[in-house]
């Protein structure tokens, strides 16, 4: 029908007439209440935002001669992180004479993945940034 006989249905119903797709030979439209539609959209919105998971990044830092206790602390921390469903970023510092060993690092960080291998899988491989050396690990699902 023509776009007049179609408003003229739409105000004699007190609805309003909304284009569906415009780009169709020829436009489709729908006689509608506009008000209700929107109300009813933004409903729709906020449900997908309550069902949605925001992932963070949480960051472990370390150094490359942590001693046996403040590793298992701090992988405590990584375990509770994952279980959260965030992803985790392991940073190895290294100061002074330790770049000259950054295999001492890279063992550490390679001990967190497999602790973790489990629960995780590995995002960033470990690669040196400066003076420090970053690994992710993100929840395997």
């Amino acid at each position: 029908m023509s776009a007049e006989e179609a408003l003229e249905k739409a105000r004699d119903a007190g609805l309003d007439l909304l284009e569906v797709s415009p780009n169709a030979d020829p436009p489709v439209c729908k006689i509608i209440d506009y008000g209700k539609y929107r109300y009813e959209q933004q409903k729709k919105a906020a449900a997908a935002r309550k069902n949605q998971k925001v992932v963070d990044v949480k960051e472990i830092k370390m150094r490359p001669m942590i001693d046996t206790h403040d590793y298992e602390v701090k992988m405590k921390a990584a375990h509770k992180f994952i279980d959260n469903g965030d992803k985790v970023k392991f940073t190895m510092r290294y100061r002074g004479r330790e770049m000259a060993h950054q295999e001492l690092g890279m063992e550490v960080l390679m001990r967190a993945k497999d602790d973790l291998a489990d629960k995780t899988k590995i995002e960033l491989q470990p690669k040196m940034e400066g003076r420090q050396m970053t690994m992710v690990l993100a929840p395997d699902v």
